[in-house]
């Protein structure tokens, strides 16, 4: 949109975006190639990934990848590595809200929760930072939920790896700050993704939902987007350790 920020700081940054073939990662992949960025994403739909780059006017390249799979996960950052250079912003965006019954949830099924939606997080950081420590400088936006700020039910896993997102978050800006790496966590709201539409937004539930934010009107993923792009910008480079919500006022 016209009237959204150009960042000249970020034109030519090399950024890496997981989850970025559907919903807010689709944006954000969007939005970087818009500012002139290298991006790289990977994502575990391939079919979807494909058509997703297609439709996007600048550098932007897709490497299939099933997260929870870290060796899997290494191999695609480094053959994205080797088209764009080292990532000098990164965005952990992938993750997914299936809902479960607590009543219902085994070892098996927690630990692939936490594996969709938490340990990647940490080895995708861990794959990038060195070159960030090395070139002295970097970006690292891992993304939230205010879902178990607002004590949401129905996926105690979920929320759990979500909340846990924050503590990674904190850690790992202080321990990357010596090297001007700024780490912070994005916090959305409800997002008006497709997935969203499809399985879970109704009339009443949405109705509802907006009761509860300051501003009347529903999220739409641009604005998450948005949000990241100016973390990954120089215009936040006194920006770590913080949480940065995308909700409308829901907390």
């Amino acid at each position: 949109m016209s009237e959204f920020a150009i960042y000249p700081s970020l034109k030519g940054k090399t950024v890496i975006i997981t989850g970025g073939a559907s919903g807010i990662g689709a944006e954000m992949v969007s939005a970087f190639a818009a500012q002139g960025c290298k991006v790289g994403f990977v994502d575990k739909d391939v079919e979807t990934a494909k058509a997703s780059v297609a439709q996007i006017d600048g550098d932007v390249a897709f490497e299939p990848c099933d997260l929870r799979d870290i060796d899997s996960l290494k191999t695609a950052f480094d053959k994205l590595a080797d088209r764009h250079g080292a990532a000098q912003v990164l965005v952990n965006n992938a993750a997914r809200d299936d809902r479960h019954d607590w009543r219902e949830v085994t070892p098996d099924y927690w630990d692939e929760r936490i594996e969709t939606n938490l340990r990647h997080m940490f080895f995708a950081m861990q794959a990038v930072a060195p070159a960030m420590v090395e070139a002295g400088s970097g970006s690292i936006i891992n993304l939230g939920s205010n879902s178990w700020w607002e004590a949401v039910g129905n996926f105690p896993a979920y929320a759990t790896a979500k909340a846990a997102v924050h503590g990674l978050s904190r850690t790992m800006a202080r321990d990357l700050g010596d090297a001007r790496i700024r780490v912070n966590t994005v916090v959305p709201g409800w997002i008006m993704t497709e997935r969203q539409k499809e399985l879970w937004v109704t009339p009443e539930k949405l109705a509802d939902h907006l009761k509860g934010q300051c501003l009347p009107d529903p999220v739409d993923p641009v604005y998450v987007a948005r949000m990241v792009l100016f973390l990954a910008s120089d215009d936040a480079a006194m920006c770590t350790a913080s949480n940065f919500f995308v909700d409308g006022g829901s907390v």
